[in-house]
């Protein structure tokens, strides 16, 4: 499960970075996916630890 939301994030980047230098006029689903990043790597940090 921690591998696949690391695959996951890594994706999204990729596809927000091809998307803002591919298609700069697509500007919306770009920083979409971008959030979307940031949160799973937030929820990764947040839920990873163990106590």
């Amino acid at each position: 499960m921690r591998e696949l939301v690391w695959i996951i994030v890594v994706i999204l980047v990729i596809g927000w970075l091809v998307g803002f230098t591919v298609f700069p006029d697509v500007g919306g689903i770009i920083h979409l996916l971008l959030v979307v990043a940031v949160i799973l790597i937030v929820y990764k940090l947040v839920t990873g630890r163990k106590v």
